[in-house]
């Protein structure tokens, strides 16, 4: 099963009285059988169904649940805590900050190494301290699988009992309560790729007004915004359905003329590696300052700002590529820049100094943002004065060009109602403008019809592709959309653009899949002759490749309800995999030693790390695109490894393959992707592997990288094993070498 944070609830109860109360206390302010209790949503990829699981601690360390790996193993603290530039800048910064015994407060404290660089600041890590000691370390982390951690880490490292771990959100804490008085000094690193979906307003303004003292220091100082103009056909693809849909001109219109808010991407910063487009980028402004955030001071819930933006040369601005920079010390000495590379430091501060850190190094927790230009972009001419508007409320910050057509745009959108709006991921939004993927999935379509009089079909999964797809080039189909994840929504819509796409709601049947059952096992009834999937499950964007199987598991429940004659589409998968060297990406995600002078191996199993991991452990498989994952390159052919037979009931699976290398070099793990067979003769197969865009795949680093290649290893055997009853994907694999 995979886990899906979605809203951990909190509780914290005694355990003597069975009392329920929902504070959060330091294990040192009270004696005593508290225990902290959090529940998580699991979700099964496979069904779609979610149930609570428990996870919880006693004080004093004594824990009723063991955390499970996977709570963690997927998240981006790994690739944070190995980002050396970041873990530096934070030391540089503090060791200048925290220069005498104060109060520190640790606001996300993670693994708690912010908090360990405090107290050795102030000498609380040294060996004469005392309880006594003035200085106090207040460490506040609202999620308990990470407090659990961090107490592991904390205890490594001597300092379990020189910081107090607080199980709470930062707004949760009360002085007198948790903290004995206001902090002198913050710290934190509660940032995302656009810098305020974190909360980091909020966050700050509770700090400011409950938690600090009036002029309090901060590390981070202070953050600064950044955007540049840019030409780029994939950012334009990403985004503008409308024209892309009217160059295929096949007759299917998801987006129709005057309807362009009822299907497309949300009005919002998208993270993206842009130096994986950098070469497909046209420049179009020079770097330009935004908006500054200081952390020393209440921040302002909201602002705007009227920006003259000057074109440097001709083109059409696509979108706008946002980072940030970190001024982490209050003389601006110590910065931290997520500025793709083609940017060393924002130009307008004296940042190019020995403390600056500014040199490149690919890391995934913290990538550029891009906001896209609405509909085909605005045209702009060399040294002409782009009139730009930019807003920030207290998660975001949005752009707006002042032109007619923008103005038009939004007018548009405001005479969409909410109820049959469908908002798709941009990789979601360009392909289903992808002129070759529509064909490809007509022509199967097409072909499959023609072997059906009267097509009672069954699409199992969210396409609205399909549905309409079905309905327009078949007459006397009858189409029941399962719409798992867009629900009525996606009903909603299928009405507005019905007389568009020449199809009758008449045809159209929207029944639950439990209804579906009892209706048609009547063994008067029709049963379902045609059965498609993409698949896509809504919300869904960062599951592995085979947890998109969930089609297969309907299949199998739904078997008395189709007919012995039934097509299924696909009806084929090909689980295939090729080894590639991924340097970045394992760098990103090795096992962690000392950082910064503190011992973190005692996280490597349970973020899933590699490199130097126990025998009996192994990373996980993680999803990623990975054109985006930095350096890359294939080393072997492509392999098809297991077969997965959807016109079959789902049953467990495996398959073996030798998989030759092609060329020599490092290998650092395996790639594995689903191509789907999409008709009977397999001649229409549509591809998902790692060259192709619009698709996650899944990634299985290697304990150590190992040479290929050159006379060594000529080939890997890789054996897969599917668990039907899980959707889990285990792995056996062996280095071979010629045999003469």
């Amino acid at each position: 099963m995979t886990s899906v944070l979605l809203k951990p609830l909190f509780f914290t109860y005694s355990g003597s009285s069975g009392a329920a109360r929902t504070r959060s206390v330091c294990s040192s302010a009270f004696a005593g059988g508290l225990t902290h209790r959090m529940f998580q949503l699991k979700t099964d990829p496979l069904t779609g169904k979610s149930e609570w699981i428990v996870i919880e601690e006693e004080e004093g360390g004594n824990e009723k649940q063991t955390t499970p790996k996977a709570l963690l193993a997927t998240t981006s603290y790994l690739d944070m805590l190995n980002d050396t530039r970041r873990n530096t800048a934070y030391r540089l910064a503090i060791d200048k900050t925290v220069t005498k015994p104060c109060h520190v407060l640790d606001i996300g404290g993670g693994t708690g190494l912010l908090s360990m660089m405090a107290a050795r600041a102030m000498g609380l890590y040294d060996s004469k301290w005392s309880s006594t000691s003035n200085g106090l370390v207040t460490a506040c982390e609202s999620y308990l699988p990470m407090v659990k951690l961090m107490k592991k880490v904390l205890r490594a490292n001597g300092m379990d009992g020189r910081i107090c771990v607080i199980n709470k959100r930062s707004d949760e804490l009360e002085v007198g309560l948790d903290i004995p008085s206001r902090a002198n000094v913050l710290v934190s690193e509660i940032l995302d790729s656009e810098l305020l979906g974190e909360g980091l307003i909020p966050t700050l303004q509770h700090a400011h007004d409950k938690l600090l003292v009036e002029n309090p220091q901060t590390v981070p100082y202070r953050a600064t915004t950044y955007g540049q103009l840019v030409e780029c056909t994939y950012l334009r693809e990403l985004h503008d359905l409308v024209h892309r849909e009217a160059e295929a001109s096949d007759g299917i219109h998801l987006s129709p003329s005057g309807m362009t808010g009822l299907l497309g991407i949300k009005q919002q910063q998208f993270a993206l590696h842009c130096d994986a487009i950098k070469d497909e980028i046209k420049l179009l402004s020079e770097p330009f300052k935004v908006f500054d955030f200081d952390f020393w001071r209440r921040p302002e819930s909201s602002r705007e700002i009227e920006l003259q933006v000057r074109a440097t040369d001709d083109g059409t601005v696509h979108a706008i590529i946002s980072w940030w920079s970190l001024q982490l010390d209050s003389e601006g000495t110590i910065f931290y820049s997520t500025a793709p590379s083609w940017i060393c430091c924002p130009s307008d501060v004296k940042e190019l100094k020995t403390n600056s850190l500014c040199s490149w190094n690919w890391c995934d927790h913290w990538k550029q943002t891009v906001w896209f230009t609405p509909r085909s972009g605005l045209p702009v001419f060399k040294d002409e004065k782009a009139q730009l508007h930019a807003v920030h409320s207290e998660t975001s910050i949005s752009y707006k060009f002042k032109t007619y057509l923008d103005n038009k745009e939004a007018a548009q959108l405001d005479l969409q109602t909410r109820d049959c709006q469908i908002v798709l991921s941009p990789e979601r939004n360009a392909l289903y403008g992808d002129g070759a993927w529509r064909s490809l999935m007509l022509n199967a379509i097409e072909k499959a019809l023609c072997q059906i009089v009267h097509p009672l079909c069954l699409v199992a999964d969210d396409s609205i592709f399909l549905v309409i797809a079905v309905a327009r080039l078949s007459n006397t189909s009858h189409v029941i959309p399962l719409f798992p994840g867009i629900g009525k929504k996606g009903a909603n819509y299928l009405q507005t653009v019905a007389a568009t796409n020449g199809y009758t709601m008449d045809r159209i049947q929207f029944l639950k899949k439990k209804d579906l059952l009892s209706n048609l096992q009547d063994s008067h009834q029709r049963k379902i002759n045609l059965f498609v999937a993409e698949p896509f499950y809504y919300g869904n964007d960062s599951v592995l490749p085979w947890q998109n199987l969930r089609f297969w598991k309907e299949r199998t429940l739904l078997d008395p309800i189709l007919s012995k004659d039934m097509l299924i589409m696909p009806c084929r998968g090909l689980l295939k995999a090729c080894a590639m060297c991924l340097p970045d990406l394992w760098q990103s995600r090795r096992c962690l030693k000392e950082i910064e002078g503190f011992d973190h191996s005692i996280v490597n199993t349970t973020l899933g790390g590699c490199g130097g991991l126990p025998v009996t452990e192994e990373s996980p498989f993680l999803p990623f695109f990975i054109w985006q994952c930095g350096e890359t390159k294939i080393l072997s052919e492509m392999a098809t490894v297991m077969e997965f037979d959807f016109s079959e009931p789902m049953s467990s699976c495996s398959g073996k393959a030798q998989v030759q290398f092609r060329e020599s070099g490092v290998c650092h793990g395996f790639v594995f992707w689903i191509d789907w067979v999409m008709d009977m003769d397999g001649s229409t197969i549509l591809s998902t592997g790692p060259d192709k865009r619009h698709w996650k795949q899944g990634v299985k680093l290697l304990n150590e990288p190992v040479e290929v290649g050159n006379g060594g290893f000529s080939s890997i055997e890789i054996e897969t094993f599917f668990d039907p009853s899980n959707g889990e994907l285990s792995l056996l694999h062996a280095f071979l070498t010629n045999q003469r």
